[in-house]
């Protein structure tokens, strides 16, 4: 008999009641085995992607502003061209021979271009500068001596249309144009004036179309060569010699002499003149015989400066009278101060004789000196006679 039919209606009931819980707990260990795989060290699980769909959100966005792009150069660096497409990155100096083209690329964009002097005060034709997109080239045809000296290229910052140098990330380099028939730089003058200041080094500039030159340094009077101890006195072959602390003894007239092989020549003739310069500008004091005076009385109003010796020390005045005419009446002195450094006092004083209701006022001293002018002030007070009493 089927089994069915023995358990009637209720077994039916029952048995089905089994079936679907077995199903059910057969559905939930397989979740749970699914779960600890997912779960399992090693194996990341996918991300979940979010659901799409409106923001509920009502309230403004938020806008963020862009910032504004300043252009600038990129790295900056000088490399020389070759016939043939060659380049070579160049150091500190190079030499081209004379009659040759010297052609330069400075990376950047855009740059601009430094030339010796000589070539930006004669513009012959023969130098040019191109800019390209990312570099600019520097063209000199025909070269010559004359041409020796320090080419420069400047990466510019620029900002809109406005544009400027940036002069720490300049690239330079020292180009000689050896000449077989000139070993020195030619000079339109013979004679060059150079002053010697005591507080700033004093360059010669005796520059050489070579480096292979040798170079002296030579007083004319009396006829000497000078010692180059590299202290005192140095020489860079780029530049020329340098005197470095000068003193009243390097005053006179100096030049230079290269040789190379058989060629010697001699430089341009420089006249040193020797200036007493001051550490600072002057700081004057003044001072009033009175401060008030009665009319017809006598003014001396003292302007002083305390300085280094042998600093030459100017003294100008403004002063009431000057409305009407009055004529300026000064002495002027300069008197040793004592102490350890040798310093000296240089005076104006100004003088009032009879003064009168239009010297009152305001009286200024200005002094200058190589470095700069300073002015002080002082107010006199004119008092009219009084009246003689009455008997």
């Amino acid at each position: 008999m089927p089994l069915v039919n023995l358990f009637g209606s209720k077994g039916r009931l029952v048995l089905s009641t089994l079936l679907f819980c077995a199903v059910i707990f057969e559905l939930a260990h397989c979740q749970k085995d699914a779960q600890e795989q997912r779960t399992t060290p090693g194996r990341k699980p996918k991300p979940s992607k979010p659901k799409l769909g409106k923001s509920t959100n009502k309230g403004p966005r938020a806008v963020t502003a862009k910032p504004k792009i300043k252009a600038t150069s990129a790295r900056t660096f000088l490399t020389q061209v070759f016939n043939k497409g060659k380049f070579k990155k160049v150091g500190e100096t190079i030499s081209v021979q004379t009659g040759d083209t010297l052609e330069l690329r400075c990376r950047g964009k855009p740059v601009q271009w430094s030339v010796p002097t000589y070539l930006e005060e004669d513009d012959d034709g023969r130098l040019r500068t191109v800019q390209h997109e990312r570099y600019g080239v520097l063209t000199l045809v025909n070269t010559t001596g004359a041409d020796t000296g320090e080419y420069s290229c400047y990466p510019m910052y620029c900002e809109d249309t406005d544009c400027r140098k940036e002069y720490d990330k300049a690239v330079k380099v020292f180009v000689f144009f050896p000449d077989p028939q000139e070993l020195f730089v030619p000079s339109s003058d013979y004679y060059e004036a150079i002053q010697l200041r005591t507080n700033w080094p004093t360059l010669l500039p005796c520059q050489v179309t070579s480096p292979e030159a040798k170079v002296t340094l030579h007083r004319e009077f009396p006829p000497a060569e000078v010692a180059v101890d590299g202290t005192e006195i140095s020489f860079n072959v780029e530049r020329g010699f340098t005197i470095h602390r000068p003193r009243p003894y390097h005053a006179g007239a100096w030049y230079c002499v290269a040789s190379l092989g058989n060629l010697r020549q001699s430089s341009t003739k420089y006249m040193l003149i020797y200036v007493n310069y001051p550490m600072a500008p002057p700081a004057p004091v003044i001072q009033a015989s009175s401060g008030s005076l009665t009319v017809g009385g006598d003014l001396r109003v003292s302007c002083s400066v305390v300085g280094e010796q042998d600093v030459l020390v100017e003294f100008n005045w403004e002063y009431p009278g000057q409305r009407i005419g009055r004529p300026l009446n000064t002495q002027e002195s300069i008197t040793p101060v004592g102490g350890g450094a040798a310093r000296q006092q240089s005076q104006s004083v100004l003088l009032v004789e009879e003064v009168r209701d239009v010297d009152q006022g305001t009286y200024t001293c200005t002094a200058h000196n190589l470095l700069g002018e300073k002015s002080v002030s002082t107010t006199v007070t004119v008092v009219p006679k009084a009246k003689p009493k009455k008997p």
